[in-house]
Parts: structure tokens; sequence; C-alpha cells
């Protein structure tokens, strides 16, 4: 008896990312599972039904008809109330589920017996790079952020030289050099600015410098765990607003990329830093929907203050949903490896650090 997983095309406006593509389900048809798809799941993707017909999933008409053969569910964005009423109790449930912002939907899954695994929770160790979403969805955004900062700006990137002179290249500050960081700073100094990099963590200088960025050497080092930054003390936040003012003011562009899982994102950018920034100065804050690491960002918004651009994009990876949910795919194909055996067994393990960490519900119990 082989294990069915099933997708649906994702509801939460403006997702357009889609949980499995057509190559992942080749690999577990395979295997030997049985895959099933909602109609259209992979059009906003650009995968089209008969991608997924051709790599050995079976199509059906809607939602209500795909759980009904479920025991394996793979999401993107985390179910919705009417979704989980629809799901059978005992089936599995994987992908962003954001616990802290939707306690009531976890309380609903344990209490309908559905076993719900969030990789969003997934460790940040070794073994668990395959799995780690959360950094291959980062490297989307950051990349993506560093595109929009140059196309918002009204500077050229690259130093360019014509017939009516040199223009200097753009000065790009990035502030955090967590994956999304990175490859922002990889994607600017690849459209030709001078960058220049910043992250409490002191770990983070080899990472910046080897991507041809400057580290800014900050009087402030917040290193915490699972190679996150710790919240800072007050203390701290003082010092690193003064150094913060004074390199943000000389910046063409700023991106910011700081969060703290689970929290609120730190406020990195005051208003009175915003006016130290010249007229026509651009700031993409990757943290808006986290509330900002600008103290002037709106979410999904494009704020102008004083001649400074603050833009705060939304579920940047939604907006390169080919290659993101690609990405996406394989992080759960590799999850789903550890859970199953042989494409016919469920096989939950709760002594594997990856799958006990990431269960937030499982047999009626809440396990966060």
């Amino acid at each position: 008896m082989s294990v069915n997983i099933s997708i649906i095309r994702e509801t939460t406006p403006g997702e357009n990312r889609v949980a499995l593509v057509p190559e992942s389900v080749k690999k577990l048809t395979d295997k030997g599972f049985k895959v099933y798809v909602e109609r259209d799941a992979g059009e906003n993707a650009h995968y089209p039904d008969s991608y997924y017909k051709e790599s050995g999933a079976e199509v059906l008409e809607n939602p209500k008809e795909v759980f009904s053969h479920s025991q394996i569910i793979l999401k993107v964005q985390p179910p919705t109330p009417e979704e989980i009423d629809a799901i059978s109790p005992g089936s599995f449930v994987i992908g962003f589920l954001q616990h802290y912002k939707y306690p009531e939907r976890v309380k609903k899954m344990a209490e309908r017996g559905i076993n719900a695994f969030a990789i969003e929770l997934i460790p940040r160790i070794s073994r668990a790079q395959s799995i780690d979403a959360l950094s291959s969805q980062a490297a989307v955004a950051g990349y993506k952020a560093a595109v929009i900062a140059a196309n918002l700006s009204s500077r050229f990137f690259p130093m360019l030289t014509t017939a009516a002179g040199t223009v200097r290249p753009s000065k790009v500050l990035v502030i955090g050099a967590g994956v999304a960081g990175l490859q922002a700073i990889a994607t600017a100094r690849r459209l030709g600015a001078v960058v220049e990099g910043y992250d409490v963590r002191k770990a983070a200088k080899e990472e910046i410098e080897s991507l041809g960025a400057r580290f800014l050497e900050s009087p402030v080092v917040a290193e915490g765990t699972g190679g996150y930054a710790r919240e800072l003390t007050q203390e701290e936040k003082d010092m690193q607003h003064k150094f913060m003012a004074d390199n943000i003011g000389r910046s063409d562009v700023v991106i910011t990329t700081a969060q703290v899982p689970g929290r609120k994102a730190p406020i990195i950018i005051t208003r009175d830093m915003v006016e130290k920034m010249k007229p026509s100065s651009v700031i993409v804050d990757i943290a808006a929907e986290n509330g900002g690491n600008c103290e002037l960002t709106k979410a999904g918004e494009t704020v102008e203050y004083g001649g400074v651009l603050i833009y705060g994009p939304l579920n940047l990876p939604s907006t390169l949903p080919t290659h993101a949910s690609e990405m996406y795919s394989k992080n759960l194909l590799n999850f789903l490896n550890l859970l199953t055996k042989d494409g016919k067994t469920l096989d939950v393990d709760f002594s594997d650090e990856i799958l006990q960490k990431s269960c937030i519900t499982y047999k009626g119990e809440i396990k966060i």
C-alpha cells in the first residue's frame, strides 16, 4: 500500500508558489508514492496540470476531493480553518504553519487529530541543510530585494564611463548577514554597486568580505543561538543607533533583513536616521511583514519621506514563484525522506531531532 501525498492550490492572497513541482512529483512516484494534485495548483508558478500528469500525479477537481485521498498534505501557507475541517483525522500536514501567528489553527488541528509539522521550525544543523526552507526562501527574498532596490533607485548601481563623464557607482548598505542579506550583498555586487554589510554577529564578517563587500565594524556584538542574532539590550541599542545613523546617512540604498523568528522585527532605522539620508535614497525593508526594521515602513507599501523611498515588500519569494517553488519542493522532498520508508510506510521517529523539533501537533496533542 503506497503512501498518498497531495497538494492543493494555495488560496492566501498574493501566494503564487506551489508546494511540489513536477520534477519532485516524478521522484516521488518513481519511489512508489501516489501523488494527488488539485487542478491548477501550479498555475501561478507556471507549472501546468499537464506537467503533473506526465510526472505521474493524478489531477483532481477540488480540495475536498484531494483531501479525501490524502495521508500527507504539503502546503506553502498554513491551512485555512475551512481546509482544516476538510482534512481527515490522522493525516499529516507539512508546510510553513506560522504557529505563533495562528494559535487557533494549531488548536483546531490538534482537536481534529491532524499531525502537523512546521517546516520553519527545522533546526539549523548541518544534517538539515537540504530541508531548510527558511534559508532557501530567504535566498530568493535577498536576491529580489537587491533587484527591486536597483529598480527603485534613481541612480545607476554600477560605475559608468561615458562621453559625458564618469558616473560613480551607488553605495549599498545591507543590514543583516543571514541568508537573505548575503544574497542581497552578492546580487548588489553583481549589479556593480559598492556594497557594505552590517551584522551584530561578529562571525558574519568573513562571509560578508568573501562576497567582496566591506564589513562595517560595530561596537555591538550580539551572537545568538541557532545562527540568529540575539535581542539587544537597551544600552546596546543606543550604541548601535549612533553607529547606524552615521553609516545609513552615507548610503544611496539600504536593504534591511534583520528578523528574530516568531517575534516582531527589531527597529534599526529610526525616523531621525531617515532624515539624515540624501533625497533619492532608497530603503527596501525585507522584514516588513513582521513589523519592519525601519520605523517608517508600511507593509506592502512604498512610502516617501523627505525624498527617501521606503518600500516594505510582502512575500518576496512569491514574486519569483517558479524557482522559489522548485527550491521549496526540494526541501519538502528531503523532509519526506525522514518521514517515510520506501514510499509505503509512514515512520515518525521522534528520536530524530529534525522531526521532534518541527512537530507542532501529533495524535491530538500540541507539541510546542
